[in-house]
């Protein structure tokens, strides 16, 4: 069971045929849009009434998202779109569940997931694609690269984490009324789930984001799970302009929106020119587009695919397109846009594979030229880039899910 936008969705693919392949029947429960991105993986796939880009992204309340320049602003509107979204999913996943034997629930999911599978008396595993439990060695992934000390990153660890029970706590009520639950404070759910050591798995791998020291057992850091590819191949025009010039630059902000994307698609086009570069621009949610000889605009094209042809990655850093840059072995020059992104933008940075962050409100042609000059000609990035990306492709971030899977039913 997982929610949100593509990159929340896209790693489960993967993992479930890996589910597969080990002889279990798995089900994908999201929004219904994603449904082709298991077709041929032999994964079932359940949705989910929302549609998170129509529904919520392109709402003003989206929108407003979007325009917010503070992380709490955008923390705020966040939190009331999925509130709104629960409630009108809560029927969708409890119809998923029945039937069941175990229960996988992401980091968005986890309050009103847990809370069916304990009325349900089903076993339940936590999967979640960044680290959102407390530890003294970061603060909350969610609120960016900012550290408050060890004192300070733990107490806001705590702090988002009841934060996000109450987002979802109405949601959870309704659920545990429905189940024949007695109602729960949602700092007691949270609580319970710690004190019980309740198994959570994260799809990263630990040579990006080492398993903090402090973290209680049970917490696990396995590996990637990468998204299943049909590998369809690259379209015969993107493929042409691969092979008539050098390799260009990839500029894309997947599911993320902004205010202004005809204004930003420029400043992006002057800022490769400017570093004497090619670009293939991917639309994505935030309708980027760029025209001329030297620039191409597509669609969806897998990540798999296509980094790997790419002489750097432009991208908003969120952790299914971190992954990817990663897996390909190219110089990334990240442009958090929002959330995690700068956590993971920060990332890129310490392990020398992206010359430097620059933050989506601070982008301009000056400041982003630099960026893509250094990551482009300085064979050290490159060489970092390819040496890690080799020890991550050696890691099978599935195999822990798996087992878990396995000893849960025996």
């Amino acid at each position: 069971m997982t929610a949100g936008s593509r990159g929340d969705v896209a790693p489960f693919t993967g993992l479930g045929q890996a589910l597969v392949r080990a002889g279990h029947e798995v089900t994908l429960v999201t929004h219904g849009r994603f449904a082709p991105l298991v077709t041929g993986s032999g994964v079932g796939f359940h949705a989910l009434a929302v549609d998170p880009r129509a529904e919520l992204l392109q709402t003003p309340r989206g929108q407003g998202m979007s325009r917010s320049t503070s992380a709490v602003g955008k923390m705020v509107r966040l939190a009331e779109m999925a509130r709104a979204a629960a409630a009108r999913m809560t029927d969708g996943l409890l119809a998923a569940a029945e039937d069941r034997e175990v229960l996988l629930l992401s980091g968005s999911l986890v309050p009103l997931g847990h809370g069916i599978a304990e009325g349900l008396r089903l076993p339940s595993i936590g999967l979640h694609l960044q680290p959102l439990d407390p530890t003294r060695e970061f603060a909350p992934s969610v609120l960016g690269a900012r550290s408050w000390g060890a004192v300070g990153n733990r107490l806001a660890g705590h702090g988002m984490g009841l934060a996000m029970e109450q987002v979802l706590s109405t949601a959870v009520l309704e659920v545990r009324d429905r189940l024949g639950l007695p109602r729960q404070r949602p700092w007691a759910a949270w609580r319970a789930r710690e004190r019980a050591d309740w198994p959570v798995l994260h799809g990263f791998s630990p040579l990006v984001v080492p398993r903090p020291r402090d973290w209680r057992p049970g917490l696990e850091v396995t590996g990637y799970w990468w998204p299943y590819d049909r590998d369809p191949g690259l379209p015969p025009e993107l493929r042409d302009f691969l092979d008539t010039g050098p390799a260009p630059v990839f500029v894309g902000l997947g599911s993320a929106t902004v205010p202004h994307p005809e204004r930003l698609s420029a400043e992006l086009v002057r800022a490769l020119r400017r570093a004497g570069l090619r670009g293939v621009f991917q639309r994505g949610w935030g309708g980027l587009a760029a025209d001329g000889d030297d620039m191409l605009t597509v669609g969806e094209v897998p990540h798999s695919v296509l980094f790997p042809r790419m002489a750097a990655v432009v991208h908003h850093a969120g952790a299914g397109t971190t992954a990817a840059g990663v897996r390909a072995g190219v110089p990334a020059v990240p442009v958090p846009v929002q959330f995690d992104a700068g956590f993971w933008a920060a990332r890129l940075v310490a392990l020398g594979v992206a010359p430097g962050v620059v933050p989506l409100r601070r982008l301009t042609a000056g400041t982003l030229a630099p960026a893509l000059v250094r990551a482009t000609r300085d064979p050290a990035f490159r060489e970092r880039a390819r040496t890690l990306a080799a020890r991550v492709r050696a890691e099978d971030g599935t195999a822990a899910v798996v087992e878990r899977v396995n000893a849960l039913r025996g």
